[in-house]
């Protein structure tokens, strides 16, 4: 029997920034050992450019990625489930760990910021990754 990955999802309500700053870290740093999605409530049409620009400085390019909306399907095939403001509107599903990450919307905000919120987003998803990883071993 082949373990399985574990499978994280990104939530935030646009799904342009904050969560797809997370989950570029997730798949970086998890060097493909974890699954990563990430959705949004009420998707934006593109993803922050402000955000694509500080993750670039990392060496990380989201810029291709684009927003999805969130379905229960996404939840459902999901360890862990990490909510940045989406509040409610995630369904909840027994058996999922859930976690909501307190985070200022990037959305308008100026570039140091941002940077601000992308070095706390990368932060948390070391930790996760961490916990992750040593659980998966």
């Amino acid at each position: 029997m082949t373990p399985t990955k574990p499978s994280v999802l990104f939530v935030c309500v646009h799904n342009a920034g904050r969560s797809q700053m997370a989950a570029g870290f997730a798949q970086f740093l998890s060097d493909g050992k974890v699954e990563v999605l990430s959705a949004g409530s009420a998707p934006k049409d593109s993803i922050n450019p402000v955000a694509v620009e500080v993750m670039l400085e990392l060496g990380i390019d989201i810029s291709q990625n684009t927003p999805k909306v969130l379905t229960a399907d996404a939840v459902k095939e999901s360890d862990v489930v990490i909510t940045m403001g989406c509040g409610d509107v995630c369904p909840i599903y027994p058996g999922k760990r859930y976690e909501d990450w307190e985070l200022k919307d990037p959305a308008g905000q100026d570039l140091q910021t941002v940077r601000e919120i992308r070095d706390d987003i990368k932060d948390r998803v070391s930790q996760l990754l961490s916990e992750l990883l040593n659980l998966a071993d």
